[in-house]
């Protein structure tokens, strides 16, 4: 398949994306394995030149920097980046998948896009028996093939990193407000929970966290969990999840009496401004772009002091 006539594909096709689905570009690694990536992420998909500007004392993943309507990205071999032997340039061809995630702008490099699918999230599962922190989710093409979805967001943070400093002042205006209060985090990335966790914790605040929108449904819907039990002030939720996406999740659960009216935030790296406008639709308080602490304290505060 053509790198061009696969984003516009993308692209068009990324506007017809409906409740519960997700619209996946399809693309191999090293490995020869098929892997795949959200078409939201996408912003374009171009043949890597043969040679990339390297950055000093980088990651061994980070190839160096490319131009990309006049502004340098990082190029991330993600072969490489899980341990694999990176793409050769020097005697083949590789291409680059520039994606949006946080807010920035990266160029993933990869051995050859494929084609584009159309997965209900009920048809992507939680890998069980793989022994794997970049793997998050596996789908399958219409022959049955595997595709193997990774924590993108916990593999830049481990490139690259993407941690903010906190302001110190925003903390303890915080605290006092959040201490005891009881919030809600619903994630299937690691990186993404861990990060949650630390900057809440830090305001006192008592966490309860699942790892996928099925688990924190099936918990929150029986009354005599220990969810329910204690008195929830916020749910975080994620949007891309393996089994619901994050507006099922929230329309499903604003069906159940107690969480009626309780504050949700949309947290994605998806940040296209669409997402916010979804967000609403399907019931949520705010919407707000991975990862940064001080924007999401910012909005804890509003929601648990309102």
């Amino acid at each position: 398949m053509k790198a061009d006539t696969t984003i516009q594909e993308a692209i068009t096709r990324s506007s017809l994306s409906s409740s519960n689905h997700m619209e996946m570009l399809t693309f191999r690694l090293t490995d020869g394995q098929m892997y795949g990536i959200n078409v939201f992420k996408i912003i374009e998909i171009v043949e890597s030149p043969s040679r990339i500007d390297r950055i000093p004392h980088s990651h061994p993943a980070v190839k160096g920097i490319v131009d990309f309507r006049g502004k340098a990205i990082s190029v991330i071999d993600l072969s490489q980046a899980i341990d694999m032997a990176p793409v050769d340039l020097k005697d083949g061809v590789g291409y680059l998948v520039i994606c949006e995630y946080n807010k920035q702008l990266n160029a993933f490099l990869v051995s050859a896009p494929e084609v584009l699918l159309t997965r209900s999230w009920e048809s992507i599962k939680k890998p069980e028996g793989f022994n794997s922190p970049s793997l998050v989710a596996i789908a399958y093409d219409d022959h049955e093939e595997m595709i193997m979805l990774l924590d993108i967001e916990g593999i830049l943070a481990d490139i690259i990193g993407i941690a903010k400093e906190v302001e110190a002042q925003l903390v303890e205006t915080a605290r006092v407000q959040c201490q005891g209060k009881h919030v809600i985090l619903v994630d299937d990335s690691s990186a993404a929970l861990n990060m949650m966790k630390t900057t809440l914790a830090d305001l006192g605040m008592k966490i309860t966290e699942f790892d996928s929108a099925v688990n924190a449904l099936k918990t929150m819907q029986q009354p005599s969990s220990m969810v329910n039990l204690s008195p929830v002030d916020l749910i975080i939720s994620d949007i891309e999840m393996p089994g619901m996406d994050g507006f099922t999740f929230i329309r499903s659960l604003r069906t159940v009496a107690v969480f009626q009216d309780i504050p949700i935030i949309l947290h994605s790296s998806m940040s296209n401004p669409t997402n916010e406008i979804k967000a609403r639709e399907a019931g949520a308080n705010a919407f707000i772009a991975k990862f940064d602490p001080n924007v999401l304290i910012g909005q804890v505060i509003k929601f648990i002091s309102g």
